[in-house]
């Protein structure tokens, strides 16, 4: 994995485990055969670079939602402050 990349990459999405899940999620895509969505440096490159370059170059991105609704979780039987 190319650590440039990488560090670029963190830079777009500063959460880590969201940034590892996307990576992780993209390149499963890529190694089932769908299409880069940019250009490879070199033939040979890796699936996980191809995804860093993609979230660099602002081809892939993530977006989290939640809505006041699904951050209320009413009628448990505990504290719901311990899943802050």
């Amino acid at each position: 994995m190319n650590m440039e990349y990488m560090d670029k990459a963190q830079e777009k999405i500063t959460n880590v485990p969201l940034l590892v899940n996307l990576i992780s999620c993209r390149t499963r895509q890529l190694n089932a055969g769908a299409r880069p969505m940019v250009k490879k440096d070199h033939p040979e490159q890796d699936n996980h670079d191809i995804v860093l370059k993609e979230i660099i170059e602002d081809a892939l991105t993530v977006e989290m939602a939640f809505s006041q609704e699904e951050a209320e979780v009413s009628n448990l039987d505990f504290d719901t402050s311990i899943l802050l």
